[in-house]
């Protein structure tokens, strides 16, 4: 069981109510299934939800967040452990250093780009960690519509395109990300 689970997220709510449930729903989850959850460390939006339901859940949230954000007042201070880091890029290694895997749920450019990130790592071989998106109401529709059509026109291999879980449902998003085996990657790590 991968016991640390990073969340990308939003710090804003969205438009849809759906997101907003389906964050609590799997703050529920992990902690339900004695799982902690690696975040940002905000209060707001998503991350704020989710957070705290994995808290009213008796679970435990070790959130990262940089120093900038802490004196714009986004900190989540109720949580288990909140670590302060220097800026973005060092929040960004902290998580990945932290997570067993890696959920990205709706959210902004933030969100998006420490997906790509995490993603390639994988890919060239830094980590072999399962990265999946919560694709809540088909949010991430066009964007798989996209890396779809990247592997068609041949910039990125099918067989990494595989690696990526993406589902609408908390329990088999934890249940394929415990039975993620990374595939045909070495072709990036050669000697």
């Amino acid at each position: 069981m991968k016991k640390n689970i990073c969340v990308y997220c939003g710090a804003s709510e969205g438009t849809r109510s759906e997101y907003k449930d389906y964050a609590y729903q799997l703050g529920k989850t992990l902690a339900e299934q004695s799982r902690n959850l690696v975040y940002g460390g905000g209060n707001r939006g998503l991350m704020g939800i989710i957070a705290n339901s994995v808290l009213e859940h008796g679970g435990e949230v070790i959130g990262i967040i940089p120093e900038r954000l802490v004196k714009a007042e986004t900190a989540h201070k109720g949580i288990t452990q909140l670590e302060i880091v220097q800026d973005m890029h060092q929040r960004k290694a902290r998580m990945s250093e932290l997570a067993d895997g890696f959920i990205a749920m709706p959210g902004g450019t933030g969100t998006l780009e420490e997906l790509y990130e995490v993603w390639t790592g994988a890919q060239i071989g830094y980590h072999k960690k399962p990265v999946s998106l919560f694709n809540i109401s088909g949010f991430y529709n066009p964007m798989i519509s996209f890396l779809k059509h990247s592997v068609q026109e041949g910039f990125i291999r099918e067989s990494f395109y595989e690696t990526l879980i993406v589902t609408d449902n908390p329990l088999s998003l934890l249940e394929q990300m415990d039975n993620y085996f990374p595939k045909n990657l070495e072709r990036w790590v050669k000697q």
